[in-house]
């Protein structure tokens, strides 16, 4: 008899599950998608529009060997198992293996598991179902909607305005940063200022703020107006109000995939693509001890829900190690829209394995990354922290100023997530009603309003999720398509729009405004959910689209302008039309606006400076190239000649009268990564830095 065959998406998962099933199972991997649509066909989109949106499949080239092989065990095996990832790709990749291996698409057994633990597979095993055709036709839809989107916009772009690529909903973010930056320009300071006063009592120092002038709230707009109050002002406070509060702050939810990689942007300085990298070998598989196991659960998922077994797990360990006054209630999600899949949220697959037990079989981000989602389960069931928190008002001829402090109480959920949520106490004093108080000082400051802020990749990822755009798996691919065209640039961690970037928004808004946009993006994300659930179908959505689309991209070829390559000032040489600028693949180079009568492309490089000096190994012109550390002189026929001139023989560190006082050598000025720095001139015998 064969063996029964598991077969799942990645070769590092099938090397766990198998580990757990023993020898009567054979787990193998389809490495990913096996097949994809076409390039072929009109236009090719590997899709037939006028027939029903027929979608033509072919296997991926690099794939072929490994479809062979799955055959192969196929032929051999006495069951089959599809065992791809818990969600619509997962389904979709299920069919695709059922279809390419010749599976029964309506018995073949399909096995679904949120987490890669011994339990939860055997589990899986005991419970096989159907593919679900629904989730399988929402992704083709989706699938197909991209391509359609994809390829004729940006045959459009490239063709008009020499853009790179266009996409669903990569145009929508860049129109998002687009629209921000505008914002920013656009954007006049106002002037403003403020008033506060300082006090110190009982050894507390604490500051108030002018609020309000006979309790209406006051604004101050200029110096003039200010200098008005503050000459109205003298030292001395009366204690006109005193509250004080017990409040509560409750943790937040555990991780979903977009607040995971919005955490892990701002906390641990992790790019989302990064992220996702590293969450997913935590969920397929780590090595630890005598056991493979997978340590947190599936990482693509935007439900806060927790299995029973976790939950009451976890509060068994949370009163065994803090306390009974510590455990507190499961999170309810309040979003009903667009939860897809009803998965689990992204936690530990064990509250008993806490990070420090396993910290020596992780990589240092591993363990970032594993102890901030431990961290964030577990506070998600712990009991909400309390301050006690003081609010005062100090009168002063009419005028009112504002003081406030908490201080904690009951740390809560803060005893595990206090490293990621960080609380200082602001101690007030002890006070009473009407007692006067003398102030030390009274500032008055002048400030004017801020522009809003750029997007960073956290903040872009929140605002994506709140309107409704894209899914939790594709958010990294999104941001990475963005900034791999150059569309925008990253300046103090965050995005701005570059010139590419600002033209080919600028034509999709003038020309696609209907489809290019946060509602249609939004509601086209519902219609797929709704495929997903058998309320809609694919060729209804994709009609409905090509609808609205086809006009407006037939109207975009008649009325978009075509922008014509700069020219450079110079005749060809072969046929005498102008040299312009154009854009291939590698870069910049220069053609002949001749083409394709004429093919004449200039050798030279566009942009490339020359030293003046020929490379002493090759002969080819030596030519300034820039790196990390700065500017070099390097050879132009790189990479076949990699020859770089030694920068240290001729353009020595300048010396300086001070000498190391290790060894006495020289100390000379030479620069480094940062910036300029003294050292010994003995290094690398003396490897001493003078601060």
């Amino acid at each position: 008899m064969g063996k029964n065959l598991v077969i799942v998406e990645s070769p590092s998962k099938s090397k766990t599950i198998e580990k757990y099933l023993g020898a009567s199972y054979q787990v193998t991997s389809s490495k990913g998608h096996i097949r994809d649509l076409a390039t072929t066909g009109k236009g090719g989109l590997g899709v037939d529009v006028e027939n029903h949106f027929e979608p033509h499949y072919i296997v991926n080239k690099d794939k072929k060997d490994v479809v062979k092989e799955l055959k192969k065990c196929v032929k051999e095996a006495e069951t089959v198992y599809l065992a791809t990832d818990p969600d619509r790709e997962g389904e979709a990749i299920s069919w695709h293996l059922a279809n390419v291996l010749d599976l029964d698409v309506d018995t073949t057994n399909r096995i679904v598991f949120n987490e890669v633990t011994k339990d939860a597979i055997l589990n899986a095993l005991d419970h096989p179902r159907t593919i679900d055709k629904n989730l399988v036709k929402s992704q083709e839809t989706r699938r197909v909607l991209d391509r359609i989107i994809g390829f004729k916009l940006s045959k459009l772009l490239q063709n008009k305005i020499k853009s790179k690529s266009a996409g669903r909903v990569q145009s929508v973010a860049l129109r998002l940063i687009v629209e921000k930056e505008k914002e920013i320009e656009a954007f006049k300071p106002e002037e403003y200022w403020k008033v506060k006063a300082k006090f110190l009592k009982d050894d507390i120092s604490f500051e108030a703020q002018l609020s309000k002038y006979q309790n209406k709230k006051i604004e101050l707009k200029n110096e003039e107006e200010t200098n008005k109050v503050y000459e109205s002002l003298n030292k001395e406070f009366i204690v006109s109000e005193i509250k004080k509060s017990l409040k509560k702050r409750q943790s937040k939810p555990p991780f979903i995939t977009s607040t995971l990689q919005q955490e892990a942007s701002s906390k641990l300085n992790f790019k989302a693509k990064r992220t996702m990298s590293i969450a997913q070998k935590l969920y397929e598989g780590i090595d630890i001890g005598e056991e493979t196991v997978g340590l947190i659960t599936y990482m693509r998922t935007d439900s806060i829900r927790l299995s029973n077994a976790f939950i009451n797990e976890t509060k068994d360990y949370i009163e065994q190690k803090y306390g009974k006054n510590y455990v507190g209630s499961v999170k309810v999600s309040k979003k009903q829209e667009n939860i897809q899949d009803a998965h689990e949220a992204i936690r530990p697959t064990s509250a008993l394995r806490t990070p420090e037990s396993i910290k020596e079989y992780l990589s240092a981000d591993e363990y970032k990354l594993y102890s901030m989602i431990y961290a964030r389960a577990m506070a998600s069931l712990m009991a909400p922290a309390s301050f006690d928190a003081t609010s005062l008002l100090l009168l002063n001829n009419d005028y009112l100023f504002k003081a406030s402090g908490s201080v904690l109480k009951f740390d809560g959920y803060l005893r595990v997530y206090a490293s990621y949520e960080k609380q200082n106490d602001e101690l007030l004093p002890e006070l009473k009603q009407d007692e006067m108080l003398v102030s030390q000082d009274i500032q008055k400051t002048q400030h004017f309003t801020k522009p809003p802020a750029r997007y960073t990749e956290a903040k872009l990822i929140r605002e994506l999720e709140e309107l409704g755009i894209g899914r939790p798996s594709t958010y990294a691919s999104i941001i990475d398509t963005i900034v791999s065209r150059a569309y925008v640039e990253i300046v103090d961690k965050a995005f701005k729009p570059t010139e590419s970037g600002i033209l080919t928004n600028e034509k999709l808004v003038e020309f696609f405004d209907s489809i290019i946009n946060v509602e249609y993006t939004a509601q086209m994300e519902k219609e797929l959910d709704e495929i997903a659930e058998g309320v809609d179908d694919y060729e209804t959505a994709l009609t409905a689209f090509m609808e609205k689309f086809e006009p407006l991209l037939n109207n975009a070829y008649e009325s978009m302008e075509k922008i014509q390559p700069k020219k450079t000032g110079e005749q060809c040489p072969e046929c005498g039309h102008d040299l312009v600028i154009r854009k291939g693949r590698y870069g910049e180079f220069v053609a002949c606006s001749n083409y394709p009568e004429c093919k004449y492309i200039q050798k030279k490089p566009v942009g490339i400076e020359y030293t003046g000096e020929d490379c002493p190994k090759c002969g080819k012109p030596m030519v300034f190239k820039k790196g990390r550390y700065g500017k070099f002189e390097a050879c132009s026929g790189y990479p076949e000649c990699k020859y770089i001139k030694n920068q240290k023989k001729n353009d020595e560190p300048e010396t300086t009268d001070e000498v190391c006082p290790k060894c006495g050598s020289p100390v000379v000025i030479k620069k480094g990564r940062f910036g300029t720095f003294k050292a010994c001139s003995a290094y690398p015998k003396c490897k001493t830095i003078i601060k």
